[in-house]
């Protein structure tokens, strides 16, 4: 039996399994990892559990182990990639300026050995870096890659508040995109004003999903919007669905509008 470990390399980034080897490593404990790029800097993010010895990654390969725990000299390396980032990303933005790139930087990340930088970016279509990376190396002397991104990935890596006060889902905890689509917010009864449910991307909030099934499968029940219903007042026609509080919004026919419990409507107007 092996330990298997789960270790993220940034928050709300994807959980990768790593072979604990003798280290017995808890939650938020930061450690030392063998990576395809060579050491990385990672954290704990699920405690080791029991799995059998032919464990192996999503690609079918061999678990990579834990190399270390963290040390006092690892951190002030982190530290010290963190302040090279910054003057990077300060160095590209004045060089994209000069040679009038039509692109965003926004972010830039140091490999743990500071042998090597990526810079992402977005743009609305291909762009000619070749001159920019030369740049690069020329002035930080390590191996550059340029990485385009889309704008939800962004989002997901700068971070920031969303319109319900709190912190951008992408950013807090979701590792991987889902699909949204503008029937998920029909479905919920929300306002199909763009800047309403979109979020800061400016694509579709990812919050639309979380309840999405929930609405649909709540309602299964309810009768069809513009389908004929009776009620005790009468028979009209159902304009609003109210799926939280199980009621139906109906227009009778002599243009009142009403809202009946869901048990008190009969379908098909007999």
């Amino acid at each position: 039996m092996k330990k298997v470990v789960g270790i993220r390399f940034k928050p709300a980034g994807k959980v990768y399994d790593f072979d604990s080897g003798a280290f017995v490593l808890n939650r938020g404990d930061h450690v030392i990892v063998e990576t395809e790029q060579g050491l990385s800097f990672g954290t704990v993010a699920v405690p080791a559990v029991q799995r059998d010895e032919s464990a192996a990654g999503v690609s079918g390969k061999p678990l990579k182990k834990v190399f270390r725990l963290a040390s006092q000299k690892d951190l002030d390396q982190r530290n010290k990639n963190r302040k090279t980032e910054e003057q990077a990303h300060a160095y590209c933005i004045k060089c994209i300026k000069e040679l009038g790139l039509k692109m965003s930087l926004f972010s830039v990340e140091s490999s743990f050995d500071a042998g090597k930088l990526t810079f992402f970016f977005t743009s609305e279509g291909r762009v000619d870096f070749r001159q920019l990376v030369k740049m690069l190396v020329k002035e930080l002397g390590v191996r550059i890659e340029m990485r385009q991104v889309g704008i939800r990935n962004q989002a997901k890596m700068c971070g920031g508040i969303g319109r319900c006060g709190r912190e951008i889902c992408c950013s807090a905890f979701i590792e991987k995109f889902g699909p949204v689509s503008i029937r998920m917010a029909k479905e919920q009864g929300l306002s199909l004003n763009p800047t309403k449910i979109s979020g800061q991307c400016g694509r579709l909030m990812c919050c639309l999903t979380f309840e999405y099934e929930m609405y649909k499968n709540i309602k299964k029940q309810f009768p069809k919007i513009g389908e004929t219903v009776t009620t005790k007042n009468g028979k009209g026609k159902v304009i609003r669905h109210n799926a939280i509080f199980n009621r139906i919004a109906i227009r009778l026919d002599d243009g009142q509008d009403i809202e009946a419990e869901l048990n008190e409507i009969v379908k098909g107007g007999k």
